[in-house]
């Protein structure tokens, strides 16, 4: 079936939920432009942005398990996102299930991976945990790179994946050698496989802050009016070895922790604004402020690297954001479809926003107000 619709723009344009988080059953069709989520807080307005992302991404942006987001007292959830691409549309079902992996099927076809599923819909998700990226631990700098590269780079989907697998192996295995010595031996072939795979982590997390740093730099002068520039760079923790050799350096401290200290696992990113470290001396104002420019940025890369213009879901950014940052967020996201969510319709979004669609959240239920 087609949409007669934008021609190369992808559009989500519907979204069925049953037996999800707070929905028993939830059918929501959308505008390709804006559409906004409003209601009381705990209603259930960020668990559709959570749907949404899940059923292009296979993963909830809160990092929750398959099982914690079945409604209490079901064993299986299931999701249906359609969504319009070049003129084709494609459906995408989702089975959550309390005791084994999640089903999935394009176009009622189940696939075997999941990875199978990426580059059909691209999401930006954007929440007010995100504006505290800067100032918080690296954790959640490497989340940003892995969640954002693993949507546009199957290779690297591929690549983490097997990394973090064998880190886990590699882990398991120095809390054993405590006990059994005769072990240490095994390590040289984990660390060979680790080497290998966070090498390749390390390369393609590197050259995509190269791009990002192409385009953050302009935005956040802009932000800023024009009184700061700002540039990133990748940390790692090698010390500029190869990752085999920083491996072996680490390797006494390693079997003394029973854990790995070095690796893509431990990296960050840094921000500089002229020689100043934006999370560690930065103001909030300054951190946010880089932290929105961070966000901007990484839709600006995905529509060069995609070629179209991925969906946007902000979660409740606006309440947090100052009128000229709120203006400049919305004056930059105004060719995107974007899913809104805000406790309330108050003044500015009534004034500022052009509204395609007005949804009201409440308990669960979901009523359409144009």
């Amino acid at each position: 079936m087609l949409f007669s619709g934008s021609g190369t723009d992808m559009v989500i344009r519907s979204l069925r939920l049953k037996n999800y988080r707070n929905y028993d059953l939830l059918d929501m069709s959308f505008d390709p432009k804006t559409n906004i989520l409003y209601g009381d807080n705990a209603q259930g307005k960020t668990n559709i942005l959570e749907a949404l992302y899940l059923s292009g991404t296979t993963k909830s942006h809160r990092g929750t398990k398959d099982r914690d987001m079945i409604q209490f007292g079901h064993d299986e959830a299931h999701l249906e996102m359609v969504v319009e691409k070049k003129g084709l549309t494609f459906q995408i079902d989702m089975h959550l299930k309390k005791n084994s992996p999640k089903g999935i099927a394009i176009d009622r076809i189940p696939i075997r991976k999941a990875s199978e599923l990426f580059g059909i819909v691209h999401f930006v998700f954007f929440s007010p945990e995100d504006l505290n990226i800067i100032k918080e631990g690296p954790a959640g700098r490497r989340r940003f790179i892995d969640l954002e590269l693993s949507q546009l780079d199957k290779i690297y989907l591929s690549n983490l994946t097997n990394y973090n697998r064998i880190i886990n192996q590699r882990n398991a295995l120095l809390k054993d050698i405590y006990n059994h010595q005769n072990l240490a031996e095994t390590l040289d072939i984990w660390d060979m496989q680790l080497a290998e795979y966070g090498t390749r982590v390390l390369e393609r997390r590197q050259q995509f802050i190269e791009q990002v740093n192409g385009i953050i730099s302009d935005i956040h002068y802009r932000l800023t009016g024009g009184k700061e520039r700002i540039c990133l760079s990748y940390e790692s923790g090698t010390g500029g070895r190869s990752l085999e050799e920083a491996l072996k350096r680490n390797r006494d401290r390693d079997l003394r922790m029973k854990s790995t200290s070095v690796g893509p696992h431990r990296d960050d990113i840094c921000f500089l604004s002229g020689e100043l470290d934006i999370r560690k001396f930065g103001s909030q104002g300054q951190q946010r402020t880089t932290a929105l420019s961070l966000k901007l940025a990484e839709i600006e890369l995905v529509k060069q690297m995609i070629k179209d213009t991925p969906v946007l879901l902000l979660d409740d950014v606006l309440s947090e954001l100052d009128k000229s940052r709120q203006n400049y967020l919305l004056d930059s996201i105004h060719d995107i479809q974007t899913v809104v969510t805000c406790t309330g319709l108050d003044e500015f979004v009534n004034h500022r926003f052009s509204i395609n669609k007005v949804f009201h959240i409440q308990d669960g239920t979901v009523a359409k107000e144009n």
